[in-house]
């Protein structure tokens, strides 16, 4: 009471062509009698009803410049009302100034006490967080010049218009340039969605939280890049935040890094309707599903790929797990999460090297696959270097369209789904001989494909003009083509510890031709012929 709604109003409603309506004129008007009398006769809480009544009337118009009573923000319906419907503006006045003007004002009922002043205070204590809730502006209106006051109002009602256009734009080209894709296992189906800007969306996040609390899995290069940014968002929404930090590299990939994620859950009173979600890259993702399918028996899991790698492989299809010292990925379970949601944004971040690392699973999908999509690689591989985000946001979703559809057919790797390993076998066996972490899982898979290749041309299944084209592409994307020298025995022994083995007979994903993948044994002098041919001497 007594900032100046009214007199600000008037002019303000003048200078937006709109009409001026005052809710306490208003009640006047409809009841025939005063706001003191109502106050005197009726009681508050009878004034108070009479006034949620023309809020809900006046603020369903347009056009309209409305000052409310300085007491209608006590009823939550008119904040509501007053927040979803209009620009809410907060007239600020200090208690000297409230004093001056309505210092011999008798239509103001809360002030007819003995201390005007103390009650001002009271009010100003009740009140004060009620209007800073709702409100969009706040002026200050100790300034004597109420021209002056009006034209802050409109340029700050301006500039907000403004930034909210610029708002609206913006997500419209981020829902247009959104992609969500749907993995279908019948009740454990779940979406992958693709666009720029989604760790900035914490609805969307919390959407795929259904308890009280969740525990964030992500590592020491991704934490400070990304990591307040999801749990202040996640606390924002009213979830408890557990953070696990592990420490970042495909060596950390083991027992020790599990159980410090297993601690960390126990230490929190974690339950069975903890979410675990995995930020970061194809280490975290793989680390922290095998944590949610082990914990508990199994606790809700959603995978935030930060890296090209994790975005259009590792974090769909539910492959989880741990390094053993004797084999790659040796030890895990097939997790499906609840969604996937990749930002592309992410990879505005990501050393040059770990997006060749990435790369590798894009040409893999193209040469086991699809034809088409290999040869668009081949037209496109500058553009991706590069980051162009159109080529990059094409290549993300066709590879995720590819594996999404390959996992529906077969979830936990019974015939089809291991073509999805082509340069697996001779990547898997380059990362154990070197040690974990020495090359990077996409540079080992780079050159596995390579190697394969020249499998499959030694077995006649292809050309060799295809084995050129996988080197040339293999090269192209930075990655290795050149394997390192482990010993032809030590080669045979890490091939021999795969997942896709049987009755230990190495079995390879090898082209049939470029595009159509043949899973097969391989002799052994041809075998030797493409170690002899693919390894630094």
């Amino acid at each position: 009471m007594g900032a100046g709604k009214t007199t600000i109003g008037r002019l303000l409603a003048r200078k937006l062509n709109k009409r001026f309506v005052d809710s306490d004129h208003e009640i006047e008007a409809r009841t025939g009698a005063s706001i003191p009398w109502i106050f005197e006769i009726e009681g508050e809480a009878c004034f108070r009803r009479r006034e949620a009544d023309v809020i809900r009337d006046l603020t369903a118009r347009h056009d309209l410049v409305l000052a409310t009573g300085g007491g209608a923000v006590l009823d939550p319906a008119n904040r509501a009302l007053l927040a979803e419907r209009g620009t809410v503006i907060y007239l600020r006045a200090s208690i000297n100034s409230i004093l001056q003007r309505t210092a011999h004002d008798k239509n103001r009922p809360l002030l007819q006490t003995a201390d005007p002043r103390r009650k001002l205070e009271e009010l100003m204590t009740q009140r004060d967080p009620l209007y800073r809730e709702i409100a969009d502006l706040v002026i200050d209106t100790g300034r004597p010049n109420v021209q002056s006051m009006v034209q802050t109002i409109l340029d700050q009602i301006a500039a907000q218009e403004a930034a909210r256009a610029r708002r609206l734009a913006k997500t419209s080209m981020n829902e247009q340039a959104q992609i969500t894709l749907n993995v279908e296992l019948g009740e454990r189906s779940y979406p992958i969605a693709i666009g720029p800007g989604l760790l900035n969306d914490g609805a969307l996040l919390a959407r795929h939280v259904a308890g009280g609390k969740v525990a964030i899995v992500t590592n020491t290069t991704v934490a400070p890049l990304y990591l307040e940014r999801v749990a202040g968002q996640l606390r924002a929404s009213g979830r408890e935040v557990v953070e696990i930090i592990l420490p970042d590299g495909e060596e950390h990939k083991n027992w020790q890094s599990l159980n410090l994620v297993f601690d960390a859950l126990l230490a929190n009173r974690c339950d069975r309707k903890t979410t675990v979600v995995a930020l970061g890259g194809g280490v975290i993702g793989d680390l922290a599903g095998f944590a949610a399918a082990s914990y508990m028996r199994g606790v809700p899991f959603v995978q935030l790929p930060t890296t090209l790698l994790s975005q259009v492989d590792s974090s769909v299809g539910g492959k989880t797990g741990i390094n053993h010292p004797l084999g790659k990925n040796m030890i895990g379970a097939f997790y499906q999460p609840r969604a996937v949601l990749a930002d592309t944004s992410t990879l505005d971040t990501l050393p040059a090297r770990e997006l060749s690392a990435g790369l590798a699973e894009v040409i893999k999908h193209g040469a086991i696959l699809d034809a088409e999509y290999f040869a668009w690689i081949e037209q496109n591989i500058e553009r991706l270097v590069a980051r162009e985000p159109e080529a990059m946001a094409h290549a993300i979703a066709r590879s995720c369209e590819i594996k999404a559809d390959v996992v529906g057919r077969d979830e936990r790797e019974g015939g089809l789904r291991a073509v999805l390993n082509f340069g697996h076998t001779f990547g898997h066996a380059i990362e154990s001989g070197l040690g974990y972490g020495e090359w990077l899982h996409g540079e080992a898979v780079g050159c596995g494909m390579v190697m394969a290749a020249d499998l499959s041309a030694r077995m006649g299944l292809v050309d060799w003009a295809t084995v050129e084209r996988v080197r040339a592409l293999v090269a192209a994307a930075g990655l290795p083509t050149v394997a390192p020298d482990l010993g032809e025995q030590r080669w045979l022994e890490l091939m021999q510890v795969d997942k896709k083995n049987e009755g230990g007979t190495i079995r390879f994903i090898l082209l049939k031709p470029l595009g159509s993948p043949s899973i097969t044994t391989a002799p052994p002098e041809l075998l030797r012929a493409t170690l002899a041919a693919c390894t630094a001497a």
